[in-house]
């Protein structure tokens, strides 16, 4: 008895049936927990693309209705047209005059104060502040106060902006820009008086909306840039036909003249940026999203 005691308690480690059992039990619980994060992965990578997916449809719906709602088609806002793109001026701040110009015939080299300058200035509206080279302007022009067949805005070529603490007269004094414009009149209309004291002013800039191929990576893209040069990735990715604009008139008959334009219809088809897989052991592919949107131009004129 004392001989299998010693026997016993000398015995050290497994035997092999009980390594094979721990193996065995060790690859089910492993193949368990791998089935489990590959399943998270694939339901993370699902969503995730999924998310951006919404985000480029929701942002396609929201920025490009925005720039389209203010255009003027009839006072030629819109340039240029397409299939898939569009040039327009876009409205990227709002003054008003404080010292007004001296008009005297003469359209070039015209100078005038307007209010602030900067976003957060008294009575300057705007996302950015003016950039000369960039921006064009937009001039209220009303030579007769008791008539409004003579009002008009008068575009012209930004050349020169000064701003200061204290250019706009008071009491007391606000912030201003003092710009420097060529003005482009109607004949009869560059008189001393048309552009009075309080007289709007909208600054534009000249810009592309069209469907764009990304050389970096091959996947078309909502394009967006300065009009004639280059352009740069907004939203997307997109499918090839991901970019669809179509333009109406005002008693709805789809139209080609650009100034006859009332409303445009925006149809955005997008797609996730990789292939994923929707479950089980179906095969991986992208998912597509697609929206339509319709702008009614506010500015065309109504006379």
């Amino acid at each position: 008895m004392q001989q299998l005691l010693t026997s016993v308690r000398a015995r050290r480690g497994f035997t092999m049936v009980e390594l094979l059992v721990a193996l065995v039990l060790l690859a089910l619980v492993s193949a368990a927990l791998y089935r489990v994060l590959v399943n998270n992965q694939r339901l993370y990578t699902a969503q995730t693309q999924r998310i951006d997916l919404s985000q480029n449809i929701r942002a396609a719906s929201n920025i490009l209705p925005a720039e389209f709602r203010q255009l003027d088609a009839s006072d030629n806002d819109i340039t240029a047209i397409g299939p898939d793109s569009i040039s327009i001026h876009a409205l990227r701040w709002t003054s008003f005059v404080c010292i007004a110009p001296v008009l005297n015939g003469t359209a070039a080299g015209r100078t005038m104060t307007i209010r602030g300058g900067q976003p957060g200035d008294p009575m300057f509206f705007g996302s950015r502040g003016i950039l000369v080279g960039t921006d064009s302007i937009s001039v209220y022009l009303d030579a007769n106060p008791t008539s409004r067949l003579d009002d008009y805005y008068v575009p012209a070529r930004l050349t020169n902006a000064v701003s200061g603490p204290a250019l706009c007269p008071g009491p007391p004094a606000r912030p201003g820009t003092t710009i420097t414009w060529d003005g482009n009149f109607f004949a009869g209309n560059n008189v001393a008086g048309a552009i009075p004291v309080g007289a709007p002013v909208w600054g534009f800039e000249r810009i592309t909306y069209r469907l764009y191929l990304s050389p970096q990576d091959g996947l078309y893209y909502i394009g967006y840039g300065p009009t004639g040069g280059a352009k740069q990735p907004l939203i997307g990715p997109v499918l090839p036909n991901g970019l669809t604009f179509s333009y109406f008139d005002s008693t709805g008959a789809a139209t080609a003249v650009r100034t006859r334009i009332a409303r445009i219809d925006i149809t955005v088809r997008a797609r996730t940026t990789i292939a994923v897989r929707s479950g089980g052991t179906a095969p991986a592919q992208t998912i597509v999203d697609s929206v339509v949107t319709s702008v009614a131009l506010r500015n065309n004129r109504r006379w």
